[in-house]
């Protein structure tokens, strides 16, 4: 497919841009149209090739594209980014993480959640006396999950061996790795927060005498090369049935934790079918809950109800119906997501057309409301995404929840232990309650975009993902609409600046939107902060598009990363 595009300046106003349908008589499923002008400052272009990774990690995409550089799939890239991830960016996840996937191969499009349980010893009385579950400590953590996620890949549509694809993960572990500015920030800030008493192995492995890295210093992590050499020999079976399981329990035990061998044994991934709702011809697709994707979605359904098409994406009518829709949207997600196994409404529910309309109807044009939407958390979170020229495609995620994650780590294996439980709740009776073997609210959402093609089937179009806490529904739904509605290409969705709904009337916003914007949107109610800088904060968006022949990748300049082809 033939597409038409400038690279001259854009102007910092832009026109409407021209629906893409209306410029052909015969569109074929994907939009033969984009505006591929600079229209936010950015030093990015979008990237064009037939085999391309996109990542917040130069290395860890390189790596990715090595696997298909050696005859390896998209699926082959993914797992062995996901792998560099962990040394490269252990600031945002590491081996003992969670992740989710959304893959499309020729059988359509397959869900993977990989995301572990509370352990099954836990006891309730733990958390009496308490508010929230505390973030450091093995109060919050769950069974690890990611690497049962990377098998799982590996074994249902994979085509090189685990030990090749653990190789650059191994390399970088033991021969070190160059600290970009963006995750030296964020090591930093781990050293300066986590409690010194309580995290003694965390700054043994991941300090040198309490200090952080800086920028430029090269970081070795030994613990984390042998750590990823038995898994990829055993296929993961070291770390849920040999030794690693042994030495987690051994860890969980001495810090007073509830994890043990049993629950890594038990512990398996799930193939899940993916929830999904149209937007102008978008069709969004997420993994079902306990993932929060279902938010993303019911804030698009709702704003289905109205036309936002017509309506500039940067304008004061179209960010405040957006940010309304958003808070209804959590107002839902944080009173029924939870273990699939403990709702009590269903998904198919809360997507229902009629009372999608309802929730529209509650929001007014003249002011803002609060919903009781509750208070998103932060959180750090890694994603990728990959396809190759065969037309596999897939976004995969992947976090310790916040940061390093719980601050426990399993002494001389390099595993951090994720936090996940904290996204349990303690309010009695709550479907999302905190309990033994139960999985808990999960933030990290890989997504998944696809067209009606003209036989009728769902034609890939486009893996994408903007991950960090509780902006991840938020960014799937701003970086949607701008391609949905205003023709934008990846890159340039990315860059443009965004929003976060936080509690009540709070709203933060980057800089790039308007003074006549930001006094519109305070005079109808919004209590709205404007941050000093594009920021992690606002969630690290990446992308891959396809083409007739190809694709078009963007990266989210808020962090290291890339999108890198051939």
């Amino acid at each position: 497919m033939a597409v038409g595009w400038s690279l001259t300046p854009h102007d910092s106003s832009p026109s409407p841009l021209p629906n893409a349908q209306s410029l052909i008589p015969n569109p074929s499923p994907y939009p033969s149209r984009m505006d591929y002008t600079y229209r936010y400052p950015s030093q990015r272009a979008p990237v064009f090739a037939r085999n391309i990774v996109a990542t917040s990690h130069p290395l860890a995409a390189q790596a990715g594209l090595a696997m298909l550089a050696k005859g390896g799939n998209a699926v082959d890239a993914a797992v062995a980014t996901a792998m560099a991830l962990t040394v490269l960016e252990p600031t945002s996840n590491g081996i003992g993480a969670d992740n989710f996937a959304l893959v499309w191969t020729g059988g359509g499009l397959h869900g993977l959640n990989a995301s572990g349980r509370a352990p099954a010893g836990l006891e309730r009385a733990r958390y009496d006396g308490m508010e929230r579950i505390p973030y450091y400590g093995f109060d919050g953590v769950t069974t690890p999950g990611a690497v049962s996620g990377w098998v799982a890949l590996n074994k249902e549509f994979g085509s090189l061996p685990m030990t090749t694809l653990a190789e650059p993960a191994i390399h970088y572990a033991r021969e070190g790795a160059v600290v970009p500015p963006h995750i030296a920030y964020y090591w930093g800030r781990a050293a300066r927060a986590y409690p010194r008493d309580l995290c003694g192995d965390w700054f043994n492995t991941f300090t040198t005498d309490g200090l952080a890295p800086q920028t430029g210093d090269l970081v070795t992590l030994p613990d984390h090369a042998d750590t990823l050499e038995a898994i990829a020999e055993t296929n993961g079976n070291a770390f849920y049935h040999g030794e690693l399981a042994e030495r987690i329990e051994h860890a969980a035990i001495a810090g007073g934790g509830d994890l043990r061998a049993t629950d890594l044994a038990a512990h398996q991934a799930e193939w899940v079918r993916p929830i999904s709702l149209d937007y102008h011809g978008w069709r969004l697709h997420e993994i079902p809950p306990n993932g929060q994707g279902l938010v993303g979605l019911i804030a698009l359904g709702i704003l289905k109800h109205f036309d936002m098409k017509a309506l500039d994406p940067d304008s004061i009518e179209s960010l405040h119906l957006s940010i309304e829709a958003m808070k209804l949207a959590f107002a839902d997600g944080h009173r029924y997501i939870a273990d699939p196994d403990h709702m009590d409404v269903a998904v198919d529910s809360l997507l229902d057309d009629t009372y999608l309309a309802s929730r529209a109807k509650m929001i007014d044009r003249s002011k803002a409301t609060d919903f009781n939407h509750g208070t998103p958390k932060q959180g750090g979170t890694v994603l990728l995404t990959a396809a190759d020229a065969e037309g596999t495609m897939i976004s995969l995620i992947q976090s310790n929840y916040t940061g390093f994650g719980s601050g426990m780590v399993v002494p001389g294996t390099g595993i951090a232990l994720q936090n996940r439980g904290c996204c349990f709740t303690l309010e009695k009776g709550h479907p999302n309650e905190v309990a033994p073997g139960k999985r808990p609210y999960h933030t990290i959402i890989p997504g998944f975009v696809t067209r009606t093609g003209s036989g009728g089937d769902d034609v890939p179009v486009m893996a994408f993902g903007v991950m960090g806490g509780f902006m991840q529904p938020q960014g799937h739904a701003q970086v949607l609409m701008r391609m949905a509605d205003h023709d934008m290409n990846p890159q340039t969705a990315l860059d443009a600046p965004r929003w976060q709904v936080m509690k009540g009337m709070e709203v933060t916003i980057e800089p790039g939107f308007g003074e006549k914007t930001i006094d519109g949107l305070r005079a109808l109610g919004h209590e709205i902060t404007v941050d000093d800088m594009f920021s992690a904060s606002f969630g690290r968006g990446q992308t891959i598009y396809r083409l007739d022949d190809g694709y078009c990748a963007g990266s989210d300049p808020r962090c290291d990363g890339q999108a890198v082809g051939f």
